[in-house]
């Protein structure tokens, strides 16, 4: 017989993230931010490469990645609302956790097994903050995929990406409900 955990089955039934631009100040401290990012690194991750890490946002470095996301999109010749809409995550937020995708060499877990596994620690890392009472969004966004942004902003590595950037804080307001997926038309059930 299984052991049941009703309370944890209820949360994942009834989990909504918060939009990112309605979260504000009070963001968890570090001390409150260290178990939710333990959490998130009990991700399933075959052969323990930990093919990811986390770096912390919070302050200025969130103004400068947004002044940076707006000097990004001028060079990259974009239109006034896509680099306000790059900047924006980073203007309106107090906190963010970027989860890096840094795969390990293994002859044994392939390249894409990594990735799911940095995809996995950010639903994990938005379910933790969640779990304790945070309002939480896994957002990404057009600087996340620019090397000029990640690289000058974040000192990410050649062989590094964003897997997503999961903005923690206090909701202002509760999040309104979404349609969800219909299991009937996604499920096959085979027998034999």
């Amino acid at each position: 017989m299984p052991d049941l955990n009703p309370e944890a089955m209820e949360f994942f039934l009834n989990r909504r993230s918060r939009p990112a631009k309605t979260l504000q100040a009070p963001v968890p401290t570090k001390e409150e931010l260290l178990p939710i990012l333990t959490a998130a690194g009990r991700t399933p991750d075959h052969g323990k490469l930990e093919p990811w890490r986390f770096i912390v946002l919070q302050g200025a470095a969130m103004d400068r990645l947004a002044e940076l996301a707006r000097a990004r999109g001028v060079a990259l010749g974009f239109d006034e609302e896509k680099i306000t809409k790059g900047a924006a995550q980073f203007v309106t937020g107090e906190l963010a956790v970027v989860v890096v995708e840094a795969q390990k060499p293994s002859e044994k877990v392939p390249a894409i097994e990594q990735t799911y596994s940095a995809g996995a620690v950010c639903l994990a890392l938005l379910n933790a903050a969640l779990a304790s009472g945070w309002g939480a969004n896994w957002l990404s966004g057009w600087p996340s995929h620019d090397r000029g942004f990640v690289e000058t902003g974040l000192d990410l590595g050649s062989d590094e990406r964003i897997a997503g950037i999961i903005h923690i804080g206090t909701e202002k307001m509760a999040p309104p409900e979404r349609p969800r997926p219909n299991l009937e038309t996604l499920t096959m059930w085979v027998e034999a």
